[in-house]
């Protein structure tokens, strides 16, 4: 971590659950940030944050888009907002941190990584994963050749009914701009890049569903992520399934996903398949590598301390910041996955692969 003579000075704008728990707990432990605004347009969640940190509570963010002193913001509101927000920062000359996905779809994304190279600020994108041991370990595995040419990449990542806030605004497409793919599959498809050193994706054919949460009044389930922000009549018209195939100029990319299914088992892993070895990794968990040895099959089990993903993400942020070298999550490297994203909900509304 990186030493500053001046304390960085951070907005949170956005005072939900990401942004007090990943964000504004991780900045307080950060020894060169200062908390000096916590934003939120529910006043009560800017207030409740200012009576644990200081600061002070603002409930419109661009009462602070001029003050010259602060430095950087987490964009940490509803993905509708990711690109308005950072853009008006940047324009600003303050550096962002938007969490995951960069936008909402892939014009905003691509208007926020051109402003991003216009003013000259720091974008990183909240895809945490980058930032976790075992998924680096298995980055420097592939770097080092120890799985040989990694040809297909398998990610799963499926719920039974883990339809988050139904009716709410992770289920209004004009809001989130999708469903499963955009909320959980952003995290898998960037990781994938990432580990296998940022290959191109070139073609995508995809299909996503929207079937067990279209009839919100009866959707049946026994625990539900951001229950407070549901509405039975509300709106429901994202995936909740989604399945697809991605070819780029490294391996071949293939996926199935479900934030609800009507299989009772939950899978959260990604297989790297190489033509020397082999890799299972368990979602935000340890690796199982595979190889073959000496005329035997070898099988080896990684297991590393833990470590916080989200607080290492906030402390390379803030050396970003602090000696103005982006990290492995700035825009340039990330807007991969959204172009991904993008081609699997164009391929399913025409049936046929498109060209990313």
């Amino acid at each position: 971590m990186a030493n500053s003579s001046k304390k960085i000075k951070i907005a949170v704008i956005g005072c939900g659950s990401i942004g007090t728990g990943a964000h504004t707990e991780n900045y307080a432990k950060n020894p060169n940030v200062e908390l000096k605004y916590f934003c939120d347009i529910i006043p009560e969640r800017a207030d409740e944050m200012v009576g644990k940190h200081d600061g002070k509570a603002i409930y419109d963010y661009k009462e602070i888009l001029d003050d010259p002193e602060l430095d950087a913001v987490s964009v940490c509101t509803h993905n509708d907002m990711h690109a308005p927000i950072s853009i008006d920062f940047m324009r600003a000359g303050k550096d962002v941190l938007c969490e995951k996905p960069a936008a909402r779809t892939l014009p905003e994304a691509l208007e926020m990584q051109r402003v991003a190279k216009e003013t000259g600020r720091l974008l990183s994108i909240g895809v945490v994963n980058r930032f976790g041991a075992y998924n680096n370990l298995v980055k420097k595995m592939i770097e080092d050749g120890e799985l040989g040419e990694v040809f297909h990449v398998y990610a799963s990542f499926r719920a039974h009914r883990g339809i988050p806030g139904i009716g709410g605004d992770f289920t209004n497409k004009a809001i989130s701009g999708g469903g499963a793919l955009i909320d959980w599959g952003v995290h898998y498809l960037d990781l994938i890049l990432y580990c296998c050193g940022e290959p191109k994706p070139i073609t995508v054919s995809g299909e996503a569903f929207c079937k067990l949460g279209r009839d919100i009044k009866n959707y049946t389930y026994l625990s539900m992520w951001a229950d407070r922000t549901k509405a039975v009549e509300g709106v429901y018209d994202v995936d909740d399934s989604v399945t697809g195939i991605v070819r780029t100029s490294g391996p071949t990319i293939s996926f199935n996903g479900a934030w609800a299914q009507n299989i009772g088992e939950k899978e959260a892993f990604i297989d790297f398949m190489g033509d020397k070895g082999g890799i299972r990794l368990q979602y935000c968990n340890e690796f199982v590598y595979y190889t073959a040895m000496d005329g035997g099959l070898v099988k080896r089990e990684i297991e590393l301390p833990k470590s916080d993903f989200y607080q290492i993400e906030i402390d390379s942020f803030v050396d970003s910041v602090i000696t103005r070298v982006p990290n492995q999550a700035e825009i340039n490297r990330t807007i991969q996955a959204s172009k991904i994203i993008d081609g699997v909900y164009r391929s399913s509304e025409l049936h046929k692969e498109v060209e990313v």
